[in-house]
């Protein structure tokens, strides 16, 4: 078997190439301009500029991701550092151990049995993260939850890329088929200037079928892992999850391990209260699982020299996701600065010109699709890509809800594979999965998620949907 490049080096090559690619591409550029407060391209506006090829770029490309990427970057620190602390009470593990033993005293009831108690457990939590994508956009946050689900994988028999897909896949699929996301819908509409949220219950459909694809596939992986964990592509890695697992195999909680799980529950309904609410961030979630870790070490009876050294044990142990995050980003840099990305838009949408209605959706679609590959923001893309595509929509007769629907399906799916999400990048950190690993894992899951899109994309050229 080849062995798999480190994730440095897949992402270091992609820079080097996109650095190629501004000697090669025509440098060029759209006229943007401010508009209720967001920045969109001015139609007609694009004109070619004088090439500026990276060179030298190549090498501070780890420093402008750094700079571009430093919200993600702290809080992927201070999550790493928070559940650190506490970690180091095993409360988590004790709690999932207790909770599973709990679980099994089900089994005695014939409908569980058959069902599996396992395959509701993945079920629900899939249906919980997958809602939870399509309101409110959850993504980031997930980074947070990976040290609390695949554990509780690893318990069930399964692996961490189980516990990924619980938590961080079921989100992202939701996002995708997102029915009230306002960073990326929410954004795309206003710019088409369509109804906010109109729509919804086409997109409720499709958010009903892409994560009930994704549940029946994690299923699918689950049993086969549990049936053979040897055929698992992480089951050598997984050695230090199975490790912390076994020290709790037959304990019982103690006091101050219940008080510690309850704070961790307070905290993610506070997280999630605070999202839907209060608009919450990263700068506030940050703070809300620092102050997690905190408490968990006053309650583990943790001196304060004590918890600040765990803390900086957690974001050391983090800290290579967190450089790879930075990394990553420098990717884009390289983009912008050679002037090649508005050239690479302006080439392709002008192509859709001539297509017919199912080609040109199809065009629109693949390129939406393969735009996120390199430009992971959903908002910054639709900014970008939206005052053209509606265009394009309104020559070709096609329903502009059916360009916010490309879009929306292009943005969403290739956030699970494409390295230039901090995102992503953040969670396989977490889940000590690399990512040639988690790439040639996932890979097939996602081309099955872009095809599925497509055809969910044609009944809106042809059936007359509320509102289409």
């Amino acid at each position: 078997m080849k062995r798999i490049p480190h994730t440095f080096t897949i992402v270091f090559a992609l820079i080097v190439l996109s650095a190629l690619l501004t000697w090669v591409v025509p440098a060029g550029e759209y006229v943007r301009e401010e508009v209720q407060g967001r920045e969109v391209v001015v139609d007609n506006s694009y004109h070619y500029v004088d090439a500026a090829p990276q060179t030298w770029q190549v090498f501070s490309a780890l420093f402008n991701g750094f700079v571009d990427k430093a919200d993600i970057i702290i809080f992927i620190l201070m999550v790493g550092g928070a559940f650190w602390i506490l970690n180091n009470s095993h409360a988590i593990d004790v709690g999932i151990m207790v909770f599973l033993r709990r679980v099994r005293q089900l089994t005695r009831y014939r409908l569980v049995e058959r069902l599996g108690v396992g395959n509701i457990i993945i079920t629900f939590v899939m249906l919980l993260f997958s809602l939870f994508g399509a309101v409110f956009g959850m993504s980031e946050e997930t980074i947070a939850f990976v040290v609390v689900f695949i554990p509780l994988a690893i318990q069930m028999g399964y692996d961490s890329i189980v516990g990924v897909c619980m938590c961080y896949v079921a989100a992202h699929v939701g996002f995708a088929g997102a029915m009230l996301n306002p960073f990326t819908i929410g954004i795309a509409q206003g710019i088409a200037e369509l109804p906010l949220f109109s729509g919804l219950e086409y997109r409720l459909f499709c958010w009903v079928v892409l994560t009930l694809i994704g549940i029946a596939f994690v299923l699918w992986y689950a049993h086969r892992v549990k049936k053979d964990p040897s055929r698992s592509p992480v089951y050598r890695l997984d050695d230090y999850w199975r490790s912390r697992a076994a020290d709790s195999s037959d304990a019982e909680l103690t006091w101050r391990q219940r008080l510690i799980l309850i704070v961790l529950l307070l905290t993610i309904v506070a997280l999630v209260v605070g999202v839907l609410v209060w608009g919450w961030y990263i700068t506030e979630i940050s703070a809300l699982f620092l102050a997690m870790g905190i408490v968990s070490g006053i309650i583990d009876r943790q001196g304060g020299d004590a918890i600040a050294k765990l803390f900086l044990e957690g974001c050391k142990d983090i800290l290579s996701a967190a450089l790879v995050v930075g990394l990553a980003s420098g990717i884009i840099f390289i983009l912008r600065d050679g002037h090649v990305i508005d050239t690479l838009l302006y080439g392709l949408s002008r192509s859709l010109a001539s297509l017919g209605e199912v080609a040109s959706v199809g065009v629109m679609y693949l390129f939406q699709t393969l735009l996120n590959v390199v430009m992971p923001s959903g908002s910054a893309k639709a900014a970008l890509t939206m005052p053209i595509m509606t265009q394009f929509a309104d020559l070709m007769q096609v329903s502009r809800q059916t360009t916010v629907l490309a879009f929306q399906f292009g943005d969403g799916f290739t956030n699970m594979l494409t390295p230039t999400s901090g995102v992503l990048i953040g969670v396989l950190g977490m889940a000590r999965i690399p990512y040639g690993t988690w790439l040639r894992w996932v890979w097939k899951f996602i081309v099955g998620l872009i095809v599925v899109g497509f055809f969910l994309l044609l009944p809106t050229l042809w059936l007359t949907l509320p509102g289409f």
